[in-house]
């Protein structure tokens, strides 16, 4: 993720620089930093019915130790309720010059039932500078998640994103729809054009989702269809 510095630290924020810092009377405090990455703020038209939904993350902390909160929803606009609802908080770690280790505590809060999950995983850049995130999810219903992503600049300005996620859940979670080694895969692509800089990119894509195995009979019997085209309008931000 991009970085940012700012200087309007809180003391809170001040707090959190002065315990990441080596003791001792010569010892230079790490600058603190701190930004807010939105990948995606998007209303998705699709046949079956139109989804507004956003993924972003938000850090502070220094280059050693990071805190961040990550969230993610999609809010389906004709039922009026949320299909997805999850966040995340998480501490990463440098565990080489591209990974961090990440472990935290995962929250999903959707119209229906509620999971906690501890989380554990490895985020950062491959290489051909694909940004990836592999995390497994412990608790009642554990899953595994990957997730990558490049930017690819055809210009200075225009950029165009492929994505690729995958959800592996290893139980039968029936009330959210999810059958033990069923995946959900979703894939996007995305035409962004830098406004502001980077900081503000609105873009157009499509997107497409569809649940397999026992996920998809799930979704059969409920009447529901396994997979979805969507057409995209967002923006991204960075703060």
């Amino acid at each position: 993720m991009t970085t940012w510095t700012n200087a309007r630290g809180a003391p809170a924020l001040a707090m959190l620089a002065a315990l990441a810092a080596p003791a001792g009377p010569d010892a230079r405090a790490e600058p603190l930093i701190w930004g807010i990455q939105v990948e995606q703020a998007e209303y998705r038209l699709g046949e079956d019915g139109d989804v507004a939904a956003w993924d972003f993350d938000a850090f502070v902390g220094t280059d050693e130790l990071k805190v961040v909160w990550r969230s993610e929803a999609e809010f389906a606009i004709d039922e009026e309720a949320f299909e997805t609802l999850e966040n995340q908080l998480r501490v990463q770690v440098p565990v080489s010059t591209f990974f961090d280790a990440v472990a935290g505590i995962r929250v999903d809060t959707p119209e229906g039932a509620n999971r906690v999950h501890a989380v554990l995983g490895l985020h950062g850049l491959a290489p051909q500078w694909i940004e990836v995130d592999a995390d497994v999810f412990l608790s009642d219903h554990p899953a595994f998640r990957f997730e990558a992503e490049y930017e690819g600049l055809i210009t200075n300005r225009i950029t165009l994103t492929p994505s690729i996620e995958v959800d592996l859940p290893f139980t039968d979670d029936a009330p959210l729809g999810q059958g033990a080694w069923g995946p959900k895969l979703e894939l996007g692509l995305r035409l962004s054009y830098d406004l502001v800089d980077r900081a503000v990119s609105p873009y157009l894509g499509v997107y497409y989702e569809r649940v397999f195995g026992e996920s998809s009979l799930l979704a059969s019997r409920e009447g529901k269809d396994p997979g979805a085209v969507y057409f995209v309008a967002g923006t991204r931000l960075m703060f």
